[in-house]
This record gives C-alpha cells, sequence and structure tokens, in this order.
C-alpha cells in the first residue's frame, strides 16, 4: 500500500522479528511495532495493533514461525508439544476471523510432518512468507474481479476496514476501488465512521486519502439517508467468517446496512479470500461473536490541539456496555460475494465448489 509516497506492507518478518503498522496510533501516527517473540505476536492481535481477517491470519503464521525459531533443544516431540502450546495461545486471541486459525494450521501442520527441528525451523519461515505474499496476490485477484463490477461516475459506501491494512497488501473490499481508481475511473466513496473503534473514520480514509481517492466520511447512521436520496449506487464490505450457506460475520453494523441495501435496491457485495470460508459453519448460527470490552464504547481517542493522543470518556460513570465487534448477515441480503476465483452467489452449492477451488490449488 502506499505510505507517504512509499510502498508498505501491513505485517512483515525480518529475522525473528514480526514488524506491524501499529493501527492503534492511525491515523494521528504512523509508526512500525516491532514484536520480539511470538508472545509480543499474539499480544498484537489480541489488542487490536494488527486487525482485520487476512492481516491477523498472516501474522499469526509469522507468530507460528517465531515460536519454531524461539525454540531451543533438539527434540522433536517437544518441540511438536512446544509449537502446538504456541498455535493455541495465538489462536485464542481473536475467536472470529477464520483466516486467522486457517494460516496457523497452514504452517503448522506442514512444518509436523518433519523429523528434525532445524528443517522445521527453515520450513515455518518458508512456509509463513509463503502464506503472506499468497494472501497479497490474493486480495490483488479480488481487486481485479470486483473492479469489473464498478461503473464509471458510481458512489460507493464501505463499511469498517477492509483495506491493506486489514491484510498483507491491497485489501479485500477496498481492493476493487484502488483497481477501479487504477484504471481512471471516476468513484466516490462514502466512508461509514464504524463505531466503535472507528475504522472507517481512523484507516478506511486514512487509506484512501494517502491514494488520492475522492471520498467523505459519514456517520455510521447516515448511510439510509444516502441510499434514499439515491447518492449510494454500489456497496461493497469485507468478511471476517463465511459460512457454508453464504452467511457473512463481519464488523458490527454490516447487518444493518445489508438490510437497507436491499430495501433501496442497491447492490451489496463481500469481498473475501475463499480462506475465509469455515466448512464447519453450516449457518451463520455456527459463528462465533466477540465481545470485546465496554471501554471501546465508554471511551473515545483522538488528538488534542496539542497533538498528543488522549483518551475521553463520553458516558456517565453509572453506565456500563454491551459490545459485540460483529454481526452477521444473512445470504439473502448478499449480492455475491467476490473472491480471488471469481465472484459467486451466496448459496450453498455455488459456494461448495468455488471452495473446492481452493482446495485442489
Amino acid at each position: 500500500m502506499l505510505i507517504n509516497n512509499q510502498n508498505y506492507r501491513t505485517v512483515w518478518m525480518q529475522y525473528n522479528f514480526v514488524y506491524l503498522i501499529n493501527q492503534q496510533l492511525l491515523p494521528h501516527k504512523f509508526e512500525i511495532y516491532k514484536c520480539k517473540n511470538y508472545i509480543e505476536t499474539a499480544n498484537a492481535i489480541k489488542t487490536m495493533i494488527v486487525r482485520g481477517a487476512p492481516a491477523i491470519g498472516a501474522t499469526g503464521a509469522f507468530g507460528i514461525a517465531q515460536a519454531a525459531l524461539e525454540f531451543k533443544e533438539d527434540n522433536f516431540e517437544d518441540f511438536k508439544n512446544y509449537i502446538e502450546n504456541a498455535s493455541g495461545i495465538l489462536k485464542s486471541t481473536r475467536p472470529t476471523a477464520n483466516d486467522l486459525f486457517y494460516a496457523i494450521d497452514f504452517v503448522k501442520e506442514k512444518i509436523l510432518k518433519n523429523f528434525n527441528v532445524n528443517d522445521a525451523k527453515k520450513d515455518a519461515v518458508k512456509l509463513a512468507n509463503e502464506y503472506a505474499d499468497w494472501n497479497a496476490e490474493l486480495c490483488r485477484q479480488i481487486g481485479e474481479h470486483g473492479n469489473n463490477l464498478i461503473k464509471n461516475n458510481q458512489n460507493i459506501l464501505t463499511h469498517c476496514n477492509a483495506g491493506a491494512l486489514a491484510c498483507v497488501d491491497f485489501g479485500t473490499a477496498l481492493a476493487p476501488i484502488r483497481v477501479a481508481h487504477y484504471s481512471k475511473k471516476s468513484i466516490f466513496v462514502y466512508v461509514d465512521e464504524t463505531r466503535p473503534r472507528n475504522q472507517g473514520a481512523s484507516l478506511t480514509a486514512w487509506e484512501l486519502a494517502q491514494e488520492k481517492i475522492s471520498h467523505a466520511i459519514i456517520a455510521d447512521n447516515a448511510a439510509g439517508f444516502f441510499m434514499k436520496k439515491g447518492k449510494i449506487d454500489f456497496a461493497i464490505v469485507g468478511a471476517d467468517r463465511i459460512a457454508m450457506n453464504g452467511d457473512v460475520a463481519n464488523k458490527i453494523g454490516t447487518y444493518e446496512k445489508a438490510v437497507l441495501a436491499k430495501e433501496n435496491n442497491i447492490p451489496f457485495y463481500v469481498a473475501a479470500p475463499l480462506s475465509t470460508f469455515d466448512t464447519k459453519c453450516k449457518t451463520g448460527d455456527d459463528i462465533p461473536i466477540e465481545e470485546r470490552s465496554e471501554d471501546e464504547l465508554l471511551y473515545i481517542h483522538g488528538i488534542d490541539e496539542d497533538k498528543k493522543i488522549k483518551k475521553i470518556r463520553i458516558a456517565p460513570e453509572q453506565s456500563s456496555a454491551k459490545n459485540p465487534a460483529f454481526d452477521v448477515t444473512p445470504a439473502k441480503y448478499i449480492t455475491g460475494i467476490i473472491t480471488e476465483k471469481g465472484i459467486l452467489k451466496p448459496i450453498k452449492q455455488e459456494i461448495e465448489r468455488f471452495v473446492n477451488l481452493k482446495n485442489a490449488d
């Protein structure tokens, strides 16, 4: 992704260290966060220094590689136990996004087929980097397929951040928007603020500004207003997990936008790699929903006149809050799902066909 006219990835590994763009500080400060071991990498996922399903997947893969490199003995059985423990810690950080589990298992299962520790260590680093490169390429392909849906002079609604920051590079929901922009299409993006963490206002808007893509931030409650006024032609979001019947878990508020889009005859698309589909989830009812700290609702973070980032309480001291991080959008509200293999209808038979294409690669 383009940041201050330089290209960056959201996450990468160098030597034993995992490096991340610190998303807690954006848009006010751009900083690279260094994780010295897999425990620090797990904490970075848990505290949302890195967030977004594909990005935390790649980070989890790098975390397994770190754990392999940290093991100091030469006993392969002990190594297997160490990696299984590290895998459990990394998987426990965020429960909803399927990519995290997929990526960790991708590296773990392959390295544990070795017979000695040194070969496993080399393979772990190689596989984690391959996973990150593969993830970035999938997002590029999603962008190419999604661009075919976007017409010149369209106004597009997004929700949350499904850009390069949420992936290794390029993004999912923002990938078609990037490609449309690179193709010289005239587009305008309505950016939902996405309370309570404001990933739209803080991250999506920041990415669009870096690329000089025309946009405006809108309140979460304003999307219906603009839809009814005919100001929005197309809606596109990412996904954290997709059930085999086409139900989609994504950032809280996605369900509301999908229902509004259906009511106003606006196409509503989900962009996600096939790794986001969970073959163990028959419907959206099987998807675990993360409940995050109530402080995310009760407080806001911002920058004051002295350019210092501050945390400020906006709710009464006596009030508590409920903070589900995701909701599930039923398949009937989704026009199509944009994947690296093309655009599929959110129905069981079509999903199974595409997932089989992924498994054949």
